[in-house]
């Protein structure tokens, strides 16, 4: 089939890859979002599907809005056959949608219909999910909320930050969307309706999302950290300033500390929840680089008593 692919971030990338490597399918163009600031100098930056695109010699298309008429007209001269999507970030409207004989057909991380929205791999890990996945789906007009053609399980580790699960799906889920694209073609896929049950909703992390409360139990403070990084960052305040909390553990036998109340032993720093104790293991204090929490501890000499927590 003749293929537009519609993606914008790295996560994005090994999906973009696994069909330019089809022998089946020809990947014609790209749709991703405009050059965007990056870095220090705020230098417009082209995204990594666009960088991707270009090495491979494909058109790439960055309409400032998808009903741009402009952007419309060339996609109907291109003519595709179907136009996979992963993490685009834009809604499409039914002028669009429409264009395609097959539609387009969006890889999305979790298994539907739980966690429809623009962070389903966040929600899974904040919510304590032991099985997630990827799935690949027809657009509709609606929220994530079109017939599915099929699906990838995966794990959430212990371990696993939002960073970590992402990756691994978007490269399981490269594999699941060319094979979509393989069945769409030969006939053998047909698209089955969302069941009307299970039906959850994962929408962007904002900032405060990612405060932790220390009056929850640790468990809910090792999972916002781990479901907040990457991005935005789980963090609180400390003598009242913000700090970026990278890496936590739960430390169930430590029963002692109350919500929020620090511990410095001379390799380790606690902090009391709503339960047990969690350890605190990197940390990134305002303007600075991120640091073990022994280190940090040492170099801001915590007095005993002090608490994380409060506003700005």
């Amino acid at each position: 089939m003749r293929l537009v692919f519609a993606g914008t971030p790295e996560v994005a990338v090994p999906a973009l890859d696994a069909l330019i490597g089809s022998e089946r399918h020809e990947v014609v163009a790209v749709v991703t979002r405009p050059d965007a600031p990056a870095g220090r100098g705020r230098r417009l930056l082209a995204s990594p599907v666009a960088q991707r695109a270009e090495e491979a010699g494909i058109e790439v298309l960055k309409p400032v809005k998808p009903r741009d008429e402009e952007f419309l007209a060339r996609l109907r001269e291109i003519g595709p056959d179907c136009c996979p999507v992963v993490a685009y970030g834009a809604l499409l409207p039914r002028v669009a949608l429409d264009i395609p004989a097959h539609g387009w057909v969006n890889l999305h991380f979790s298994l539907l219909p739980a966690w429809r929205g623009a962070a389903p791999v966040q929600h899974s890990i904040m919510a304590g999910d032991e099985i997630t996945g990827a799935a690949t789906f027809l657009i509709e007009e609606g929220l994530d909320s079109g017939p599915v053609y099929g699906t990838v399980t995966e794990t959430i580790r212990p371990t696993d930050t939002s960073g970590d699960l992402l990756t691994r799906l978007a490269f399981a889920g490269s594999g699941l969307l060319a094979a979509t694209m393989d069945g769409i073609e030969d006939g053998t896929l047909k698209a089955v309706p969302q069941p009307a049950d299970g039906i959850s909703l994962a929408p962007k992390i904002t900032v405060e999302d990612a405060h932790i409360d220390w009056t929850l139990p640790a468990l809910r403070a090792d999972r916002v950290v781990r479901g907040c990084t990457p991005a935005p960052g789980a963090w609180t305040v400390f003598r009242g300033e913000r700090l970026k909390l990278i890496h936590v553990t739960p430390v169930p036998d430590r029963t002692d500390l109350a919500p929020g109340v620090l511990s410095v032993g001379k390799n380790n720093v606690y902090v009391g929840t709503g339960s047990y104790a969690v350890e605190l293991l990197w940390v990134q204090a305002q303007g600075k680089k991120p640091m073990r929490a022994a280190d940090w501890a040492r170099g801001v000499r915590i007095a005993d008593g002090e608490v994380l927590g409060g506003s700005v």
